[in-house]
């Protein structure tokens, strides 16, 4: 019969080590597939760009375009604000906005402006216009990118949900 001796040091060290490692996996987690974004969307840059660039022009501001990589951040957050059922920024694990921005390769510095229950992009537009936070990010003069997505998901009870996306 043998007897094994426990070191404690050695067990510390490796409880650190594996800890460490668990941290660091979660870290480097992308917000993409972190949680179930099974729903309907759609991309609604387009509607919105004109009636945001005008609201720009009328204030004397650049106009903003279509960027490729805002307009699928714009639809991964409304993908899983449908699927959770509510209107938040930070929703999932490792879902910081920032730390989703530069995975989803938007160009800082970014913003997002979030809605729910409205039928259209022009709904939505006009909710974002009302509110003084809302309406400051789109007339940010520090953006030049814009994506715009609604999503729907029979979890949330085909409630469609707004994302904005506003890029450097």
């Amino acid at each position: 019969m043998t007897t094994k001796t426990t070191n404690p040091i050695r067990r510390r060290a490796l409880l650190a080590t594996a800890l460490g490692a668990t941290a660091t996996a979660i870290s480097s987690c992308t917000t993409t597939g972190l949680i179930d974004t099974a729903s309907d969307s759609s991309d609604q840059t387009d509607a919105t760009l004109v009636m945001i660039n005008k609201l720009r022009g009328e204030r004397g501001l650049e106009p903003l375009s279509r960027q490729p990589a805002t307009a699928n951040a714009a639809r991964d957050q409304a993908r899983r604000m449908a699927a959770a059922g509510k209107m938040q920024h930070n929703i999932g694990i490792g879902a910081d906005f920032g730390k989703r921005m530069k995975g989803m390769d938007v160009p800082l510095p970014a913003a997002e402006n979030i809605a729910v229950g409205q039928d259209d992009a022009a709904r939505a537009f006009q909710a974002w216009v009302d509110s003084p936070k809302h309406l400051a990010n789109m007339l940010g003069s520090g953006y030049r990118g814009l994506g715009v997505a609604e999503a729907r998901s029979p979890k949330s009870g085909n409630r469609p949900y707004w994302a904005m996306v506003l890029s450097s």
